[in-house]
């Protein structure tokens, strides 16, 4: 089989597992985001040459469960919530001003549990965001966003690309690129907006300006880790896209400040 039919039917098989999840149930949901949040953090360990595991596994695990099972205090969750913030601008801060990422093996397990569990619960949690009912949409709407904008990205850099993103990171991202995601992600906000009765068209526009821009900073953040791992990919049990965190890395980086948003519109509605 060539290498453009593997990538194909790799990713027809990821899609579909991750739509049919989503629609199916809300356990279907939960389902798949363990499975694809346990083999993003065996891939995410060995990325980082973590040497030790110490129970990140049962971590994670717990996690999810104490977040879907249990009654949370709002307060835990809002620290939670802004540790996991700080986690990601500090990443920021990171690749944008230090050459290395400086991964000590303690700041690898705070990079694992700030940056990865944390951001795989809520991840788990945007579906739930308004009124506590299971709501596909939203968690759908982002991986619909993120394709669109990471496809007009490319289409976009590809033939109107001049300027430089980050070269330095990612030599094949424009400015261009860049703002041609940003508008067609809109305009598939504004398609979105007529799924949903909880957002207006407003608000749906807000949600995919920041799932482009976040989105954007986590696939230039996993960009610098595998650089700096000397890999193409997080992992290869995807043939033709890598790993699952290669196809990951801009939804869970996004999935904290999406989950902040639909917070504070649920709050004011």
């Amino acid at each position: 089989m060539s290498e453009f039919y593997k990538r194909l039917l790799s990713g027809i098989v990821y899609v579909i597992v991750l739509i049919s999840g989503i629609i199916f149930h809300e356990y279907a949901f939960l389902t798949v985001v363990v499975m694809l949040s346990i083999i993003c953090l065996w891939e995410f360990k060995r990325l980082i040459h973590l040497k030790r595991e110490i129970l990140l596994y049962p971590l994670l695990i717990f996690g999810l469960v104490i977040y879907h099972f249990l009654e949370i205090p709002r307060v835990i969750t809002l620290f939670m919530l802004g540790t996991t913030i700080i986690t990601q601008l500090l990443l920021l801060y990171d690749l944008i001003y230090i050459r290395i990422i400086p991964m000590f093996e303690k700041k690898k397990y705070i990079v694992i549990i700030f940056y990865l569990i944390s951001n795989f619960i809520f991840m788990s949690l945007i579906p739930f965001s308004i009124n506590g009912s299971y709501q596909p949409i939203f968690i759908l709407g982002i991986f619909i966003l993120i394709w669109v904008n990471d496809s007009f990205a490319y289409l976009t850099g590809k033939n109107l690309g001049k300027h430089k993103l980050y070269e330095r990171i990612s030599p094949k991202k424009t400015i261009e690129g860049f703002v041609g995601g940003l508008v067609f992600s809109i305009l598939a906000s504004i398609v979105l907006a007529q799924f949903s009765q909880e957002l207006n068209v407003w608000k749906w526009i807000g949600f995919s300006i920041i799932v482009s821009f976040f989105g954007t900073i986590g696939d230039l953040i996993q960009s610098k880790f595998k650089r700096q791992a000397g890999v193409k990919d997080s992992g290869t049990i995807m043939p033709g896209h890598g790993g699952i965190f290669d196809r990951l890395d801009s939804v869970l980086y996004a999935s904290p400040f999406v989950f902040l948003f639909l917070q504070i519109v649920n709050y004011v509605s």
